[in-house]
């Protein structure tokens, strides 16, 4: 299990979480969810060693992230696909999934195993990445962190950027990667598509925990995306959407 345990952190000492703890299970979608400036991608960076923390812990089962380095992180088992995917638009498909295979020693079955999940990709491994499509653009991000053999993968607005038509396709890969029993702390701002994939929901304002609940709990009330979120629920006989 992945536990965060009281932590805070800072940027220039302008304090942007305070006293955060959750955990999130093996083999389960947790959703973070909150306004722009909650702290939501600075929480992942946290995670990853990426932002420093000026208190609390971060442990997966008995190995304290938290005293580790950043390049050490990804070795205990935790993958990121931060915003931007932050793939080498010059370099082919290949060599982009092969910088995973390297950080982490993998094997050769291990990509086999990634590519399995996203088949187009196989027809584009000699293709640059930068010529992708931008839901192909995150299936390769997402396939890269594979290659590192993670149990868990911290995702931050997988959909950012993409035609509407595509966002599915993130929804999608993360359903794929929870077959696979893969972890996922996904930060979105896709609601619908949210709930519908996520086990439970957090929301995170002003850099402190809110609330935890299910998306059954917020299907029969709805009252949290407003007040953290800013969003509206309509039901129209089905399932709700949002505004």
């Amino acid at each position: 299990m992945l536990i965060i345990e009281g932590i805070s952190s800072s940027y220039d000492q302008v304090r942007v979480l305070s006293g955060v703890s959750l955990n999130v299970k093996e083999g389960e979608v947790l959703g973070l969810l909150g306004r722009n400036g909650a702290g939501k991608s600075t929480l992942l960076k946290s995670i990853m060693g990426l932002v420093k923390i000026d208190e609390g812990t971060i442990k997966l089962d008995d190995v304290v992230l938290s005293k580790k380095l950043a390049h050490e992180i990804p070795e205990c088992g935790i993958g990121y696909i931060p915003q931007g995917r932050r793939l080498f638009p010059e370099l082919m498909v290949e060599e982009n999934l092969k910088m995973g295979l390297y950080a982490r020693n993998s094997s050769n079955e291990v990509l086999e195993w990634a590519l399995s999940l996203f088949p187009v990709l196989k027809t584009r491994l000699k293709q640059k990445s930068g010529t992708l499509s931008g839901g192909e653009q995150q299936m390769l991000a997402t396939a890269r962190a594979l290659c590192l053999e993670p149990r868990y993968i911290l995702m931050d607005e997988p959909s950012e950027g993409l035609m509407p038509r595509l966002i599915e396709t993130i929804f999608d890969i993360v359903e794929k990667l929870k077959s696979e029993n893969v972890s996922v702390l996904l930060v979105e701002q896709k609601i619908e598509g949210t709930l519908r994939i996520s086990d439970r929901i957090v929301f995170l304002e002003n850099g402190i925990l809110k609330e935890e609940t299910t998306p059954q709990q917020l299907n029969d009330n709805p009252e949290p995306l407003e007040k953290y979120v800013g969003v509206k629920s309509h039901k129209d006989g089905g399932s709700p959407s949002f505004t």
